[in-house]
């Protein structure tokens, strides 16, 4: 492909930054504790929501279970146009090596330091998604020049491995493949960091997650593709639907799906959703040609990793607990219910946050790694 004809495979994946951004921005929501204000409500339809916007204890699928799949995802279709574009520009395999290795690597210190500042003092930590996505962004740059099936089945064999791992473990008190804080998991996390999180998240969720990586950038390749339009949606439509089904119907019978420990049943259906997402979208917006409105995502879309770390890093530790206590103070003394101020500040702290994105936008300052 020539380089004005990558230029135009990546003009038309419009639906690319408006999935990132759509996934950026309610992450950042989320950042707000505009969802936990949410769930303060009664029982209802607010209440429901709520529900759907914060991860399942255990067993189980939420819409919030497929935020972070969808994030990895969205990085392998991304990585499928920059080696693209790469390709076409005359960039060698080892250049392309180099830049991909040096992202993984400031992705892991990212990752590091967003859990490394703590109250009481600092920590070595490997459950952020950046940690995560260090490891399976560089699998699946090592594996893209390989046919689509080969990239497939390995994905399905690191699934497999996942399995191994967790059903074979014979660890003292960590031999329970699908039990919280009794599972080779935990127990490889205690090895690593000497910790064990209280919540259920495991460091080797970068393994079986891989393959949520991997779907993208196959899904991006095709997308880039001469295909017709109508082949890539009904390739995308087909192969979602039989993860889904693939991963519901381990689910009932053999592996639960459980999101803190990325079972293979877990990975499957919510890849599933996200090759499904991907089909909509791009019908929607690039075949379609819905190009108009979508300013909103895009923004936030483009600089995707300078607002994570932002409300990750700066947000969580002063910028929302400051704006709070201004949006506080001034609805107190208004005697405004602490219910509508919960809702109210969480907001602002979004406006503000999304302003930022917005400033940079429109000076074409975007952070990149």
């Amino acid at each position: 492909m020539s380089a004005p004809a990558a230029t135009a495979a990546r003009e038309r994946l419009l639906s690319l930054d408006v999935l990132r951004g759509l996934i950026m921005v309610l992450l950042m929501l989320e950042s707000t504790e505009l969802y936990a204000r949410l769930l303060e409500f009664p029982d209802g339809p607010i209440h429901a929501i709520a529900v759907q916007l914060h991860h399942h204890p255990w067993h189980g699928l939420r819409f919030w279970d497929l935020i972070q799949p969808g994030f990895m995802f969205i990085a392998g279709t991304a990585l499928a146009l920059s080696l693209q574009s790469q390709a076409a520009a005359g960039i060698a395999w080892g250049r392309s090596f180099r830049k991909a290795l040096r992202r993984s690597g400031w992705l892991f210190v990212f990752g590091v330091l967003d859990y490394a500042v703590r109250p009481g003092g600092l920590s070595f930590e490997l459950w952020d998604v950046l940690t995560q996505l260090s490891f399976t962004s560089l699998v699946a740059f090592l594996i893209y020049r390989w046919p689509a099936r080969w990239q497939i089945g390995f994905s399905i064999g690191l699934l497999v491995l996942t399995e191994i791992i967790y059903r074979w473990s014979r660890v003292p008190g960590f031999y329970q493949p699908f039990t919280d804080q009794h599972n080779i998991g935990n127990y490889i996390d205690w090895l690593l960091m000497r910790k064990i999180n209280p919540d259920g998240w495991v460091a080797i969720n970068c393994l079986p997650t891989a393959a949520h990586t991997i779907w993208g950038a196959v899904a991006g390749k095709l997308l880039i593709s001469e295909r017709p339009s109508s082949a890539k949606i009904r390739t995308l439509v087909a192969a979602g639907l039989v993860a889904l089904a693939a991963g519901f119907a381990m689910d009932a019978t053999v592996t639960p799906i459980i999101k803190r420990i990325a079972t293979t049943s877990f990975v499957l259906a919510s890849g599933g959703w996200c090759l499904l997402g991907l089909a909509v979208s791009y019908w929607w917006i690039d075949v379609r040609n819905h190009r108009t409105g979508w300013t909103f995502f895009t923004i936030v879309g483009m600089n995707s990793l300078f607002i994570y770390l932002f409300f990750e890093i700066v947000g969580g530790r002063w910028f929302t607990g400051y704006v709070g206590a201004i949006t506080n103070g001034l609805m107190g003394m208004a005697g405004i219910p602490m219910v509508v101020m919960g809702l109210v500040s969480a907001l602002a702290v979004f406006w503000l946050e999304w302003q930022m994105c917005r400033f940079l936008y429109r000076r074409g300052i975007f952070l990149k790694v």
